[in-house]
C-alpha cells in the first residue's frame, strides 16, 4: 500500500490455541501500526511495527489533560475462510467527530480503513477460529506535545492495536442485571458524551464500581439536567420493547453514536419492526413495566453486539424483564447480525467487508 511501510517481527509469538480461552483484550499479536502528526507537516509516517512500548515523555499532554480518542471493532474469520471487516468507515467517520471535539487533526477515512486491511491480514493467523471469537481492533489518538499548559496539542500518534478475543457470551446469551445510576451523571448537552475519549469512561468508574458491589453488572446513566431521561449504559446502548414498539434513546449530544446501535436501527426498520429515537424517562419505563407493556430491554455495542436485560433497579423498583429470559427481538437482532458479521448468510446491506482469505 502507498504510504505505508512494512516491518515485520524477527520473534514472532506464539498464537492462541483452537479452544484456548482468550477473555478481553489481555491478548496482542505480533505488530502495530503508528502515525504520527505533526503541526505544518500533517500526519506522516505510516508504518506496521513490531508490537512493543512507545516512547512518551512525561510531559506529554495526554498524561496532563487527556486529549485522547479512540475506537473499537472487529475482523472476524468466516467457516469459508474469508476474513471480514463490519462497517469500519464508520468507525473511522465517528473518530472524525471524536476528534473534533477534542480539538485533534481529522484523519483521512480511506487511508485509515485501507491500511487498517494491511495490518489485519499481516495478523489474519490471529484471528481466532472459535465460535464467538474475533480479532478486537482499537484504533487510538493520543495528544504527544512535551509541554505543560492547556492547549490542544502540535503533536499526536495514532496507532492501532490487535487483540484476539473469545466469545463475550462463552455459555450462551444471558440477560444482564442493570442498575440506574441517580447520583452521579456521565454527560451533559454541550460536553463529550458524544465522542468516544477515555475521559468519559475513567468519570464512570465510581458509579459502574458501586453498581457492582449491589450485585449489577452495568450502570444505566440518566440525563445530567433533570435525572429523569434515559441516557446509555456504561459499556453500550440501550433499547426498550414496549408495546411492540423498540424504543431507543435520540442522539442529543449525551450519548455515544453506536455503530452497533445504527446497525441494529437499520436492520429492524428493514425487517419491518417499528423503531423510534426520542426522549424516554425511566418514569415512562417504569409505569410501561407496572403496566405489564415493557417486553424486553436490550443493550447494543461492539463487544456483545447484543446484551439483554434481565433486571432493572431504579431507586427501591426492581424490574424483571422476559423472567430474566431472552426475548424475541433481542434473540433475532442477535442472530441475524452475528450471522452478518462472521459471513454465515449473505449480507442483503453491504455492511461486511472481505479484505482477504485465511
Amino acid at each position: 500500500m502507498k504510504g505505508l511501510t512494512i516491518i515485520k517481527t524477527e520473534h514472532p509469538k506464539a498464537k492462541p490455541q483452537k479452544g484456548e480461552k482468550l477473555g478481553f483484550g489481555s491478548v496482542f499479536t505480533d505488530h502495530m501500526l503508528i502515525m504520527e502528526y505533526d503541526k505544518g507537516q500533517g500526519w506522516h509516517d505510516a508504518r506496521i511495527v513490531p508490537f512493543g512500548p512507545i516512547s512518551l515523555s512525561p510531559a506529554s499532554t495526554v498524561l496532563h489533560y487527556a486529549q485522547e480518542t479512540f475506537e473499537g471493532m472487529k475482523a472476524y474469520r468466516a467457516e469459508d475462510g474469508r476474513v471480514l471487516l463490519f462497517r469500519p468507515e464508520e468507525n473511522f467517520k465517528r473518530l472524525n467527530v471524536s476528534n473534533e471535539r477534542l480539538c485533534i487533526p481529522q484523519m483521512d477515512v480511506g487511508f485509515c480503513v485501507e491500511s487498517l486491511k494491511e495490518l489485519v491480514m499481516l495478523e489474519k493467523d490471529w484471528i481466532p477460529s472459535d465460535p464467538g471469537a474475533s480479532l478486537y481492533l482499537r484504533p487510538m489518538v493520543i495528544g504527544n506535545e512535551s509541554r505543560l499548559g492547556v492547549k490542544e496539542a502540535d503533536s499526536y500518534i495514532y496507532m492501532v492495536l490487535c487483540s484476539p478475543s473469545g466469545a463475550y457470551y462463552e455459555s450462551g446469551l444471558k440477560p444482564v442485571p442493570i442498575y440506574v445510576e441517580e447520583e452521579y451523571v456521565r454527560a451533559v448537552r454541550g460536553g463529550t458524551g458524544f465522542a468516544k475519549t477515555g475521559g468519559n469512561y475513567a468519570s464512570s468508574m465510581r458509579a459502574q464500581e458501586i453498581a457492582h458491589e449491589k450485585g449489577y453488572s452495568q450502570v444505566l446513566w440518566l440525563d445530567g439536567v433533570e435525572r429523569k431521561y434515559v441516557g446509555e449504559v456504561g459499556a453500550m446502548n440501550i433499547f426498550f420493547v414496549i408495546d411492540g414498539e423498540v424504543v431507543t434513546p435520540e442522539l442529543d449530544g449525551t450519548i455515544l453514536s453506536g455503530i452497533t446501535r445504527k446497525s441494529i436501527i437499520e436492520m429492524l426498520r428493514s425487517d419491518g419492526y417499528k423503531v423510534t429515537e426520542r426522549k424516554i424517562e425511566i418514569r415512562e419505563v417504569a409505569d410501561a413495566y407496572d403496566r405489564g407493556h415493557l417486553s424486553e430491554i436490550f443493550g447494543t455495542g461492539t463487544a456483545a453486539v447484543i446484551s439483554p436485560v434481565g433486571e432493572l433497579k431504579w431507586g427501591d423498583k426492581v424490574m424483571v424483564v422476559n423472567n430474566r429470559e431472552i426475548g424475541p427481538v433481542s434473540a433475532y437482532a442477535y442472530k441475524k447480525l452475528t450471522d452478518i458479521q462472521w459471513g454465515r448468510v449473505p449480507d442483503p446491506l453491504g455492511w461486511s467487508v472481505e479484505i482477504g482469505h485465511m
